[in-house]
């Protein structure tokens, strides 16, 4: 991403100096990752989000045991706006697979009450969800198995790949599972990266606004609330994020970023509302260019475009005074600001 030719230097050390035959591709993945699947024995409780990531897990799953797969949505409080909604009409209208909703918003908020460390919310939502499916398990079992879609650049960031990587921020899906699980982990998608999957959904089937629809993180708006997570600045985050995807959509450019969303913090800044002063929050937009996560470059957006992003935040939710850019690449900074 940010070397002239890097991809073109990356493939000629491969192919020409190491001499690695190019004889993968993402069918023969298909092929090798459903034959492998089809051999587990148990039943299977896979964890969907609505995203690109766990959808094909929970279709390749599907494709190999059938009817012993279980997939659970559980709507944590922490997701876009309207976003529980859409997920569950997805599945319901376009997947033939065993799905069940949990609604567990009130439970995830209460337990982060109070906290303002980033690792420590991140391990709070990992090990909520691992607490519900495992009692959805017990109560609708017996499972043997719980899958996720974890793509290889978690596994990188948490400090948990075969390489030696530092932890950078744990995942809800790695670093975030509690040592109590009583569940084996199946991770079918554990060696791919985004773009890969992404192939793998059109081969299965998937339909172009899902493959294309921007990566959330796994803890959701936890992770783009900086500090505590209040009921107002979770109202904030998601206004805020609907304007920015809805703007970039207008300007026929949500398809060409990778990822976009508004974040906010604790910090304020006076603004002037009528002729009165007014102390309101300040929301950071974030909008990157990127081909598998692993780094990324803050992307140029017009600037009648930030114009509209910005006077859309401040106009239409009371409590945002200021707006801000992100222009920070990964590295140094990473994609998510927690």
């Amino acid at each position: 991403m940010h070397t002239e030719q890097g991809p073109e230097i990356l493939k000629n050390f491969v192919l020409k100096i190491c001499k690695a035959k190019q004889d993968w591709s993402m069918e023969t993945f298909i092929e090798s990752t459903v034959e492998s699947l089809s051999k587990i024995e148990g039943n299977v409780l896979c964890g969907v989000s609505g995203g690109i990531d766990s959808t094909v897990a929970a279709l390749l799953l599907h494709k190999a045991i059938g009817d012993r797969l279980r997939c659970v949505f559980v709507d944590n409080g922490l997701l876009r706006k309207n976003e529980e909604a859409e997920i569950e009409e997805m599945f319901k209208t376009n997947f033939k697979v065993n799905f069940t909703p949990i609604y567990a918003a009130e439970s995830f908020l209460e337990k982060l009450k109070g906290i303002t460390d980033p690792e420590q919310k991140r391990k709070i939502v990992g090990e909520e969800f691992i607490r519900i499916f495992t009692e959805f398990a017990e109560k609708n079992g017996p499972f043997k198995w719980l899958a996720q879609g974890t793509l290889y650049p978690d596994v990188i960031e948490s400090g948990v790949s075969k390489g030696p990587a530092a932890v950078i921020k744990s995942h809800h899906n790695v670093g975030g599972l509690p040592d109590w699980l009583n569940l084996e982990i199946l991770e079918p998608l554990r060696e791919l990266y985004k773009d890969e999957v992404r192939k793998v959904g059109k081969i299965l089937g998937i339909s172009d606004k899902l493959i294309m629809r921007h990566p959330f993180p796994g803890p959701g708006l936890a992770v783009r609330i900086i500090g505590e997570v209040t009921p107002k600045k979770l109202e904030i985050a998601k206004v805020a994020s609907k304007i920015v995807e809805e703007e970039l959509a207008e300007a026929d450019l949500y398809d060409k970023v990778w990822q976009a969303y508004a974040a906010v913090g604790d910090d304020k800044a006076v603004g002037v509302v009528g002729d009165e002063r007014k102390h309101g929050n300040i929301v950071m937009v974030r909008v990157v260019d990127s081909i598998d996560a692993m780094t990324a470059d803050w992307t140029r957006l017009p600037n009648g475009l930030l114009e509209k992003i910005s006077n859309r935040i401040t106009n239409e939710i009371e409590d945002v005074t200021w707006v801000t850019y992100a222009i920070s690449s990964k590295p140094p900074s990473t994609i998510e600001p927690e």
